[in-house]
């Protein structure tokens, strides 16, 4: 599974350095290091590993620069292009994980030398994929529901995937503080709880949802807030089924 958790490892990197820095070509090619570096440091060094850390390498520049422009251009398809290269692309890593030989190398040895309890029995793959599983909850997974909503037209397309005029705000801060909290939580055993986080968020947003002095603008804020409450639980739970 190294390969698999080495590219969500480049797609979390590129996307959480371009939330940072929006520089044209920086967040892809930080991205595509760091997935050129995990695999140095995880020994990934034989013919198959190269091969295949290069490809990753090429998916993680093209995501990066599928996502500006999917989000530049102003028609509601653009979208699509991310949205079908990253699919495709983890796709055809977890079905390309079992030809993946394990990690190694300087990650494999910090890990049998720590003194934490609970990484003394963590392999190098399995820590690379809870890296690369935790790290798509940042800021990968907003533009994972940005890319969605803007494919429907729930948010507008014009404005660089901009959210609607709504009253609704942290988003971009609580999508991805909700998504950890619920994979820690059912990688914990405790997926009740998550479902509890799930409904809870649903409460707290009942008064703004319904408001009286937002009727004019209440239908578009419950569709923004349900699809992408949906796409963001997705991007979690799909984790979690990626680490069990």
């Amino acid at each position: 599974m190294s390969w698999l958790g080495i590219l969500l490892i480049g797609f979390a990197v590129t996307d959480l350095v371009h939330s940072a820095r929006k520089v044209k070509v920086l967040p892809q090619m930080v991205g595509a290091l760091s997935v050129l570096l995990l695999g140095m440091l995880g020994g990934m060094t034989s013919g198959r590993d190269v091969v295949a850390l290069s490809v990753i390498a090429v998916v993680v520049l093209a995501w990066g620069f599928a996502v500006t422009w999917g989000f530049g251009h102003p028609a509601q398809t653009a979208a699509w292009l991310p949205l079908a290269l990253f699919s495709l692309a983890l796709t055809g890593a977890i079905i390309c994980s079992v030809l993946a030989p394990p990690a190694d190398g300087l990650i494999d040895r910090w890990l049998d030398a720590a003194t934490f309890p609970a990484l003394e029995t963590v392999s190098a793959d399995r820590l690379l994929l809870v890296l690369g599983a935790f790290g798509l909850q940042l800021s990968t997974g907003n533009v994972l529901v940005r890319l969605v909503l803007k494919s429907t037209g729930t948010i507008n397309p014009g404005k660089d995937g901009g959210m609607p005029p709504t009253q609704l705000k942290g988003g971009r801060l609580l999508g991805p503080l909700e998504r950890i909290f619920i994979l820690a939580l059912a990688m914990g055993g405790q997926v009740t709880a998550a479902a509890i986080v799930v409904a809870a968020k649903g409460l707290l947003r009942f008064p703004e949802l319904s408001s009286r002095q937002e009727q004019a603008t209440v239908h578009e804020m419950t569709e923004y807030f349900l699809l992408g409450s949906f796409v963001s639980w997705l991007v979690a739970l799909g984790s979690y089924v990626l680490l069990v």
